[in-house]
């Protein structure tokens, strides 16, 4: 049931960050006196509408994205017609989509068009909407990171292991048996007598005040004997403790396990995690380290695509948790969050930080400059604006707007691609879905 809900309010939350990114190209059009049609949540057939004015505000039945409709998005050709091209295929989808734009110009609506505003409210228009998704995943982010917090660990013990991690077994889980596999040992702290709710003070009379120093410290140093100084109840104790060395996964910058292995010492401690909030200074700088990731992926996305059709759907491999995702997977794993064995807070950072996570990365994907996408359209405009200067340099006549008529063959191509890529990743999504267990 939990997991239901999960998947629901996650859903909404992606509605609501598609209104937030229609909204930001709405509410500037509107300002520029640019007449605005429609202004849809979704694709496909209209489920409801309702005409507010000149405008008609509704949702349609695929939600996997949305948009506004304004007048004269595609200026006259280049001779005054709507005839830029003569033949071919191409051609006519061309001159189709040109004369849809001219009939959707009603008289009095003649200055009122996309295609007539100045070059700088054009690139404010089309850049409103990721602005927004920006903006909301800025909030959300200091939603988490200031008003919650981010999980730090702390020198209390949480949890023993009971067995020290070979490569074939990572996880140093005992078998069924409750007898360690071949290869491993019981843990120095399973040996020692340590236990839950421990806290660690000192080591070898050093005292220990940041677990990820300690941490390092006992990688650094297999087979050493020390003494761990610890509170239990009140009560400070000194346990002899022998540092096992154990066979390790290397972690990679984001924490994953590589394939590579590392031996270094091992006790079998796992902490106790607190929630530290952070001055709202620190949210520029954990989105912009976001940002850099979220490029990267940005970059190999066609790599990573391709190894999730040929590596998980026809290998019938395992699913990488990097691998991509879609609007389904993501909320799927919102639902998952949702029913996790986790305090509400855990599960609150967790299922905000997915969807700020979301909102940036639709923020960098649409502006790429390729069209349908707005970076296209933002391209376009730059592009005319830098044209006009220099024809103003040379002592020219005005180039006049940018027939963007031209490039739609290569919108339609894009965004052929961009549904087949869609329906790829929904399907392992479907059949292959990630999980977070």
């Amino acid at each position: 049931m939990l997991e239901v809900i999960g998947i629901l309010i996650f859903a909404v939350l992606i509605g609501l960050s598609i209104a937030l990114h229609e909204m930001g190209h709405l509410l500037p059009a509107k300002r520029f006196g640019v007449k605005v049609t429609d202004y849809m949540i979704g694709f496909g057939p209209t489920v409801w509408s309702a005409q507010r004015g000149e405008t008609r505000y509704g949702l349609k039945a695929i939600p996997l994205g949305g948009f506004i409709r304004m007048i004269g998005m595609i200026p006259p050709g280049p001779d005054g017609t709507r005839r830029a091209m003569s033949t071919g295929r191409f051609a006519a989808l061309v001159d189709d989509a040109r004369r849809q734009s001219e009939e959707e110009i009603s008289p009095g609506d003649e200055d009122r068009v996309f295609y007539k505003l100045p070059v700088r409210r054009r690139m404010a228009i089309m850049l409103g909407g990721p602005t927004m998704n920006l903006l909301f995943a800025f909030v959300l982010f200091a939603v988490v990171l200031v008003g919650i917090g981010l999980p730090q660990p702390t020198m209390t013990v949480d949890s023993i292991g009971q067995c020290t991690p070979t490569a074939s077994q990572p996880s140093g889980q005992p078998l069924p048996s409750g007898e360690c596999p071949t290869g491993s040992e019981q843990t120095p702290a399973a040996v020692s007598g340590l236990a839950p709710g421990d806290t660690v003070v000192a080591i070898d009379g050093v005292p220990a005040t940041d677990w990820m120093e300690t941490t390092a410290w006992i990688r650094a140093h297999p087979g050493q004997q020390a003494v761990f100084t610890i509170d239990r109840a009140g009560q400070q104790l000194e346990v002899p403790v022998t540092i096992a060395s154990a066979t390790r996964p290397v972690l990679n910058a984001d924490g994953n396990p590589t394939d590579a292995y590392v031996t270094a010492g091992y006790v079998g401690l796992a902490p106790t995690m607190e929630w530290v909030r952070q001055p709202l200074v620190a949210v520029p700088q954990y989105m912009w380290d976001l940002t850099v990731r979220s490029v990267q992926a940005l970059v190999t996305l066609p790599v990573r695509l391709y190894e999730l059709v040929t590596q998980t759907l026809i290998g019938g491999g395992e699913r990488p948790i990097d691998s991509p995702v879609s609007v389904v997977g993501v909320s799927r794993i919102g639902g998952e969050v949702a029913a996790m064995q986790e305090p509400l807070t855990a599960k609150a950072a967790t299922f905000l930080g997915l969807v700020a996570s979301l909102n940036l990365f639709l923020f960098l994907f649409n502006l790429l400059p390729i069209l349908p996408l707005d970076g296209g359209h933002v391209a376009g405009a730059a592009y005319e604006g830098i044209r006009r200067r220099i024809a103003r340099w040379r002592g020219r006549p005005d180039p006049g707007p940018v027939d963007i008529a031209r490039l739609l063959p290569v919108a339609y191509v894009v965004a052929g691609v961009l549904m087949a890529m869609a329906v790829v990743v929904i399907w392992a999504d479907l059949v292959k879905p990630i999980t977070l267990g």
